[in-house]
């Protein structure tokens, strides 16, 4: 429907005052049926409801709009030209299409504005749309109100959804006063960060058309708007990612990011979880002797130094004074199998690549495509130590794949060796897996409202635990094993051990679905991402919330926390990254490249200076976490800004495997080091191991 057609439905739909049909034709006089409408809805009887004054306004603005020119300038020597000229301004910008028409031009102005500009000029639009939505309502002009809110709130909806489902209930002038949101616009000013540059653009633009409803604007923004002024000019990367910035809004609302401020900075223990003293020296007994398989030399000048593994492991494993007490995290009493675990951890970080935002220093990804699932593949999961694969299906199922080709057998006498084996227990379909650190068990969730541990020594189930009250979507192992978490569609995260069927912790305080979960590097706390946009960091030990992470203007997606636990990077339907810092509960960058489509997954390397994501785009691409957060050497920056490797595809400015309509839309940050293209396949998973090697999977779609 074009506008002309739009107007025309309005002027049938609407009973329309008749001091406003003039106004009403003058943006389609170019139209017959215009004319017809202004025509028929000239009411004489109206004229003896106004001032004599307002009737010859009202009937030189007819003669005008109608190019009655003769009779306009004879009609004019019979009044006060000044008078009648100051009149006219007032009535021109109290009329009903007077709103439609000052926002739409705004609007299209905006949308045609250079896009280093765009990004600001888009935040002035919300509240600007909002007090002319309102301005209607007040004039007691539901319909009008109503046509030009479903007209232009969608283009709010991305970042605004709550404010706008609940001033769309406002409708009457009485509803000013009991709307709480309402009150607030009307009695507040409404803070926004604009550059000088775009704010000059703006009032320029707003003064040219200040005939047609340039003026209303103006009012507004003088009125109800503070202009934070910040730089010269608008930066090209910060601001043309849409995101909610805490520091924008009404004064309540940047009052709750003050109390959020002050909710996070509650004291939180992010270092390592101390070992156990006799399991520390039991795993330095192994370690030297693999340091000297001949023994040690005695040389009594000379002391003792420790051989390399036995000094990586005290390297890997420093006191910390950040770091929490043994005693709150419980665990069973370690085994001869989690010495040797530990000891392969150090072998592995002694042969680790190290990799980095310097040319030569990319990742490689080693990408498992799945064939022939029909669209049935929901979830993927790596064992630790990268030699199996689990996925799971809409049809209740779980697969069990070995990465080195093995047939898998289990324990049982019976039993058939298969690769891969098949897990049948589940009643619906299977969303969350995980394996336990040992590669020995594997944790299921399913929309059955259930969890299931299977071991992978028999290939069968061992436990059902029941809690959830609604599908369960995520599930994750703790790091240390023992425990595990669950996040459900009953708007709750839980903590559970394999030795108990019921839930130790319920994490509560989401407003939607939970729909991931991740465990901090140490055992201790617990990150939640929801569909109410926001994740939140849970102390197990206590089961409440110590940190809430507000900026995502979509569900999230997924979750990662990089390995010395200080920084969590979230991503969510909005097709962005933030990096967070876990201590402060800032944000600390955000990160684009991905387009509109899901992220799927998110890995930090074993280091934490490169984030791997995949996505439905068909892509895993790969950022450098420092970089624009002022923890980057000058070194990094010089090399990353020039990248160039033989297995991906280089980034420069543009998202890779993006359509060439799109690229002017998505554009990546100056972060974003490298893509790698599948041919269409949904990543699902990445996940780097403990050499740094990263390892994806995803469903080929054919």
């Amino acid at each position: 429907m074009s506008a002309n057609e739009h107007d025309n439905k309005m002027l049938s739909q609407t009973n329309i005052p008749a001091r406003s049909v003039s106004n009403a034709s003058a943006s389609t006089n170019n139209q017959n049926n215009a004319t017809t409408a202004s025509t028929n809805g000239f009411n004489p009887q109206r004229l003896t409801e106004l001032s004599t004054i307002d009737a010859n306004l009202l009937f030189l603005e007819y003669l005008k709009k109608k190019g009655l020119s003769r009779t306009e300038a004879e009609f004019r020597q019979e009044i006060s030209l000044s008078s009648s000229l100051n009149l006219m301004n007032k009535s021109t910008y109290s009329s009903d299409d007077i709103n439609w028409r000052a926002y739409k031009a705004l609007s299209e102005w905006t949308e045609n504005s250079l896009d280093l500009y765009k990004p600001e000029l888009r935040r002035v639009l919300y509240p600007v749309f909002l007090h002319l939505y309102l301005d209607l309502v007040a004039k007691n002009q539901p319909e009008e109100a109503k046509l030009f809110f479903e007209q232009f709130a969608p283009s709010h909806a991305v970042l605004h959804t709550q404010d706008l489902r609940k001033l769309s209930m406002v409708s009457l002038p009485s509803h000013l006063t009991t709307n709480e949101l309402a009150k607030a616009f009307k009695s507040n000013k409404y803070s926004i960060k604009v550059s000088r540059t775009t704010f000059d653009l703006l009032v320029y633009f707003l003064h040219e058309i200040e005939e047609s409803g340039g003026s209303i604007i103006i009012r507004i923004i003088n009125q109800y708007i503070n202009a934070n002024i910040t730089t010269l000019r608008p930066s090209r990367f910060d601001n043309e990612i849409v995101v909610a910035d805490p520091e924008e809004g009404l004064p309540e609302l940047v009052d709750i990011h003050t109390e959020i401020d002050t909710f996070n900075s509650q004291p939180v223990k992010l270092g390592k979880l101390p070992l156990d003293p006799d399991f520390e020296k039991d795993v330095e007994t192994v370690l030297e002797k693999r340091d000297f398989p001949n023994g040690r030399e005695q040389d009594e000048s000379q002391p003792q130094r420790s051989g390399p593994l036995v000094s990586l492991f005290h390297q890997l494993n420093e006191k910390d004074t950040d770091s929490p007490t043994r005693n709150v995290l419980p665990l069973p009493q370690y085994k001869t199998a989690d010495i040797l675990a530990e000891v392969q951890n150090v072998t592995d970080a002694q042969n680790r690549i190290n990799i980095g935002p310097v040319q030569g220093s990319m990742p490689s990804v080693c990408m498992y495509t799945f064939h022939n699932t029909h669209d049935d593949l929901n979830t993927l999961a790596f064992s630790k130590d990268s030699t199996l694969a689990a996925g799971g299906f809409s049809d209740s199922f779980i697969k069990i794949w070995s990465l080195k080709g093995e047939k898998l057998g289990g324990i049982l006498k019976d039993d058939h060796p298969s690769n891969p084996r098949k897990l049948i227990g589940h009643s619906g379909p299977v969303y969350g897996l995980s394996f336990s650190p040992d590669s020995r068990y594997l944790a299921s969730a399913s929309e059955d409202k259930t969890v299931r541990l299977w071991s992978l020594d028999a290939y069968a189930p061992l436990v059902v635990y029941k809690g959830h009250n609604h599908p369960v979507w995520d599930v994750e192992f703790n790091p240390h094993g023992h425990y595990f978490a669950t996040a459900s569609q009953d708007q709750t995260a839980r903590l559970w051990s394999c030795d108990h069927i019921y839930p130790l912790r319920i994490f509560a305080g989401h407003s939607s679905d939970v729909d991931t979960v991740t465990f901090h590097p140490n055992g201790t706390y617990v990150v939640t991402g929801s569909s109410d946009k926001t994740c939140r960091l849970w102390d197990v030990s206590k089961g409440s919330a110590a940190r809430v992470f507000i900026g995502h203007t979509g569900a999230i997606t997924a979750t990662a926390i990089s390995p010395d636990g200080k920084w969590l990077a979230s991503a969510a339907e909005d097709g962005l990254i933030h990096v967070w810092d876990i201590g402060s509960g800032h944000l600390l960058k955000t990160m684009r490249g991905h387009g509109k489509g899901y992220i799927y997954s998110l890995s930090f390397s074993k280091e934490g200076s490169v984030l791997v994501s995949s996505g439905s785009d068909n892509t895993v691409r790969v950022w450098d976490v420092k970089r624009n957060t002022g923890q980057q050497n000058a070194i990094e920056v010089i090399a990353s800004d020039n990248i160039s490797t033989s297995g991906g595809k280089e980034v420069n400015g543009t998202a890779g495997s993006i359509p060439e309509s799109k690229k002017k839309e998505i554009v990546a940050t100056t972060d974003h080091l490298l893509v790698y293209n599948t041919k269409n396949t949904p990543v699902y998973k990445v996940q780097f191991t403990n050499r740094n090697l990263c390892i994806a999977g995803g469903a080929f779609m054919g």
